[in-house]
């Protein structure tokens, strides 16, 4: 059954903060592969101008995704976790997550869309430091699978 049109446009209430800390950023840096200094060492980022190590762009995939379960739970939408697929994710950022950030996600979804009995949403996750100014836009794509027939 197609998703309901009209939850387009909803948000949904701000996450509690997120702390980022200097070890989860390093672990996810060694996780990814990502050697760049910037990641796992202060002096390095302090270098490049930055107050404390950033994180790599995809770090925040894993707040923002935690965030969109928000819509994804959501019983009056309806949509079937089960046959979830992630289609896309792009990030637009206005500055680096730094290691001391404080950071809240707001999500909205921001398109429905019915292909060949497949539901597609988009999920956009607005992230805001402790000071509410942007850090990055996170745009994730859902494929609800269609059901097998027969």
């Amino acid at each position: 059954m197609a998703l309901d049109q009209s939850f387009v446009g909803r948000s949904y209430p701000p996450t509690d903060p997120y702390e980022v800390g200097r070890e989860k950023i390093r672990e996810f840096a060694e996780a990814v592969g990502d050697t760049n200094p910037a990641y796992t060492d202060p002096e390095a980022a302090k270098a490049l101008g930055y107050s404390d190590v950033i994180a790599p762009p995809t770090f925040v995939f894993a707040i923002t995704f935690k965030a969109a379960g928000q819509v994804v739970q959501d019983p009056q939408l309806g949509l079937d976790y089960s046959r979830v697929v992630h289609g896309d994710q792009k990030f637009a950022y206005t500055r680096p997550v730094r290691a001391g950030d404080r950071l809240t996600v707001t999500s909205t979804i921001d398109a429905i869309k019915s292909m060949a009995g497949n539901d597609i949403v988009d999920i956009r996750g607005e992230v805001h430091d402790e000071a509410g100014e942007h850090v990055v836009t996170a745009v994730t794509k859902l494929v609800a699978r269609a059901a097998e027939e027969g």
